[in-house]
């Protein structure tokens, strides 16, 4: 969502222009800071710049932020941290390009979400945690989240785009429904004689959000699968803000954005934090990441050698100069400030979201299950698709499919078999 809903609309010259001219942009420079003041000890934050792919003799590198809000103990939090990456990375097939690696993140997020959340759910530990887990790589921005953690970008123009997602019961009837019909209870803190107070929240457990990761005390209608966004950014840059509920409850995106002017990204997630605990008091772990994505800094070029002017002014006196040239028409359209969508998509559903259109055909591994990366023997694998009642998908057998375990977190979370029962097969 942006808060600017104008169209540019650019002559096709200047697109194939700004397109040979973009190959020459180097990598962006990203400058991170970062800062939090603690009441629980349950924020954790992942920093990772740099980080390297090799595909051949090509290295390319992307950067990869996280921030973890946990709840009811740091367990899942710390977890999580640790084995996220490694999880997304995994569901990603070595050989792709770098076009359609970015294409295949937002499907790689829900796989290495969903995994992570079943590998920590067998420690059989009940805290949870919220997320909020950033890849940036060149230009394109790719965030998923769940819970109420949030992520918001402002380009260089001024413009704020929310590339994240409020997952509060509270705030959100569409959650709110999908978990009643999955086997779920919405509904406030009795505190007797009929009183109810608080936010909304699910019972059993009493968690007021509708996904995150853990929570196994709560229900398997409490889904791991992100809100995904991706989007490119002009080679202008942009402007990224993470932050826990803790800064999202003191003060509003405008307000962190204004405690940024004209100041180094560590100073501006300190001054984040400051403001949110002078607004409200510290009443709950309070942390920020503040994150630059811009162009890099090129030394001036040299001035050129002095000419000898009688010429010159002759020359420019009798040059024929056309109204409106070519090149005032590219000086208009060159690079404007446009934050281009790439992908949206926020289904709690594992069959829409690991669905095969995406544009990446050999994205899945035939013999591999699409969540969990386990190999899976011939008919063993179970279609996403089977079962399901969209006419769009006629046949079952195609992929990608799932092993029996994550094909059975799929029908809990959509209701489909009483959560917390497992399925006994022989």
């Amino acid at each position: 969502m942006s808060t600017r809903s104008e169209h540019h609309t650019v002559p096709l010259s200047v697109l194939l222009k700004r397109e040979l001219a973009n190959e020459k942009i180097e990598m962006p420079e990203i400058v991170h800071g970062q800062a939090s003041q603690s009441k629980k000890g349950e924020d954790f934050t992942l920093v990772k710049t740099e980080f390297q792919r090799v595909l051949g003799d090509e290295v390319r590198t992307y950067s990869v932020f996280g921030l973890f809000d946990g709840h009811n103990g740091s367990a899942a939090a710390i977890y999580t941290k640790e084995n996220l990456l490694n999880n997304v990375i995994a569901a990603i097939p070595p050989d792709l390009n770098r076009d359609e690696w970015v294409a295949a993140l937002p499907r790689a997020l829900v796989a290495g979400f969903v995994k992570t959340d079943n590998d920590f759910k067998e420690k059989a530990q009940t805290s949870g945690t919220t997320v909020s887990f950033v890849i940036i790589e060149g230009w394109i921005v790719t965030v998923a989240s769940v819970g109420d953690s949030r992520c918001i970008l402002e380009s260089t123009e001024g413009d704020i785009h929310y590339l994240s997602a409020d997952h509060r019961l509270e705030c959100d009837e569409a959650e709110r429904d999908r978990i009643t019909a999955s086997g779920g209870e919405v509904g406030r803190l009795n505190t007797g004689g009929g009183a109810e107070i608080g936010p909304l929240r699910c019972w059993p457990g009493g968690l007021c959000l509708s996904r995150s990761i853990g929570d196994m005390d709560v229900g398997e209608f409490i889904v791991p699968v992100p809100y995904v966004k991706q989007v490119k950014l002009s080679s202008a840059g942009g402007k990224l803000i993470i932050s826990s509920d803790g800064v999202w409850d003191a003060i509003s995106a405008e307000v962190a954005l204004d405690c940024c002017r004209g100041m180094p990204p560590e100073a501006a997630a300190a001054q984040i934090v400051k403001e949110a605990v002078q607004a409200k008091g510290l009443r709950d772990d309070t942390t920020c990441i503040v994150i630059d994505i811009q162009p890099q800094e090129k030394p001036p070029a040299p001035l050129p050698p002095m000419k000898k002017q009688e010429k010159g002014v002759f020359k420019s006196m009798f040059r024929r100069k056309s109204s409106k040239s070519s090149s005032q028409v590219d000086k208009q359209y060159i690079e404007p400030d446009v934050v281009e969508e790439l992908f949206e998509e926020g289904s709690a559903m594992l069959s829409e979201r690991l669905d095969a259109k995406y544009p990446i055909c050999n994205m899945f591994k035939l013999f591999m299950c699409a969540v969990c990366q386990a190999e899976i023997k011939f008919g063993e694998g179970i279609s996403i698709h089977s079962g399901s009642s969209n006419l769009r998908k006629l046949r079952p057998w195609d992929g990608p499919f799932l092993c029996g375990g994550c094909q059975e977190k799929k029908e809990a979370m959509e209701g489909r078999r009483p959560s917390g029962v497992v399925k006994v097969t022989s």
